[in-house]
């Protein structure tokens, strides 16, 4: 299977009818899109940032909650009729028309990543 955008919508589309019965509400859905992200923001602070593990912490993997993410914005997308890939074209379009200067002129992206310490 290609598994494009809107081949994606449509594995997790007949996933939830047949396996998963019925969608959960939108707001549900939104709600358990915020639940995941948090799992990757906690993730993200501890590889990435400071905090360190509690103990007994349940082991959550980067990707197994990227995909939980990608998983729950494909249910929001069905449910609202977005066709992500198109929607994803457009913002992608949009992005370099708006910011096709804005970024190479920021001399902060130019930085040496040793300096990002010294100079936040």
């Amino acid at each position: 299977m290609d598994y494009t955008l809107e081949n994606c919508q449509k594995l997790v589309d007949d996933w939830i009818n047949t396996l998963g019965v019925r969608y959960f509400s939108e707001l549900t859905n939104t709600v358990i899109l915020m639940e995941e992200v948090g799992e990757l923001a906690r993730i993200m602070a501890r590889e990435y940032g400071d905090q360190s593990y509690k103990e007994n912490q349940p082991d959550l993997e980067l990707a197994d909650e990227m995909a939980d993410i990608l998983f729950v914005l494909f249910c929001l997308a069905n449910q609202t009729g977005i066709q992500l890939e198109e929607a994803f074209q457009k913002s992608m379009q949009k992005r370099t028309e708006r910011d096709k200067e804005r970024h190479i002129k920021n001399p902060k992206l130019h930085r040496n990543s040793g300096d990002e310490e010294n100079n936040p």
